[in-house]
């Protein structure tokens, strides 16, 4: 059993008030995956998935979920602006983002996902999937990852200037937040998840152009350096990891307690 597991409180302990918000664009065969593991589930009040213009029978498929908030616009705006829509429309005292995206995913990990942050042993909660980077899953934090738990507050802070950001920038703003705020970070192991990469959704060509347009779109936000600041703040302010941390990794505050050379 997996760390992540060993510290999952039973769901009959647990309390949410928790506002679900997915984006989606043209996922039609993809989509029932995440709300087949959300739709009922006692930890969220509410599930808000926005349609981000999708060309496809997203949004037919959508009516099939009554209990599904749903918000819809004609032209695709990027990930950024359907968030920023979504987090305007939630009323829970935190808010749980997911890609719409994801495979594997089961109410099981939802509850993992949750329980940190409705338990209050941290702030903020963020998935490490099966297939995070290598470099990610050794080093036990994935900062880009879609799926996080966070206070409503903050988001409430953050949704006008994600109206101004670009398309692939929200995650990179909220990192920054979470670390002027100092906020505890959980990281929740995922084992059995999985998201769909660009090239198996439109091509090889055309999804190495969108992972290239993700990356300039975080760099608009965070130069390189910053973004290696950024992981650097983030890995110190992790307090229930995903698994043990690495001995070459000591915690930045530990760094700064030590005598100097």
């Amino acid at each position: 059993m997996d760390m992540a597991s060993e510290r999952l409180p039973d769901r009959a302990n647990l309390s949410g008030d928790i506002s679900c918000v997915v984006c989606a664009y043209n996922e039609e065969r993809r989509i029932t995956h995440i709300l087949d593991a959300i739709v009922g589930h006692p930890l969220l009040s509410e599930i808000i998935v926005v349609n981000d213009g999708s060309t496809d029978a997203t949004l037919s498929l959508l009516r099939g979920y009554p209990s599904v908030r749903t918000i819809s616009y004609g032209a695709n705006r990027g990930k950024t602006y359907a968030m920023s829509q979504g987090v305007a429309a939630a009323t829970g005292a935190h808010i749980m983002l997911l890609d719409a995206d994801l495979t594997g995913v089961s109410p099981r990990d939802i509850d993992a996902l949750a329980a940190p942050v409705v338990s209050g042993r941290a702030d903020v909660s963020i998935s490490l999937r099966r297939n995070s980077l290598l470099l990610y899953r050794l080093l036990g934090l994935d900062f880009v990852s879609g799926e996080r738990v966070l206070p409503a507050a903050l988001l409430a802070e953050a949704a006008e200037a994600l109206v101004r950001l670009p398309r692939w920038g929200a995650e990179a703003y909220l990192n920054e937040a979470v670390v002027r705020r100092r906020l505890r970070i959980a990281v929740v192991d995922w084992p059995s998840v999985f998201n769909i990469r660009k090239h198996q959704k439109v091509g090889l060509v055309r999804g190495a152009l969108e992972e290239i347009r993700m990356s300039a779109d975080a760099m608009r936000v965070l130069s390189p350096l910053g973004v290696a600041r950024q992981y650097l703040a983030m890995l110190d302010l992790v307090t229930l990891p995903a698994r043990p941390r690495m001995a070459l990794l000591p915690r930045l505050s530990e760094l700064r307690r030590s005598p100097a050379a």
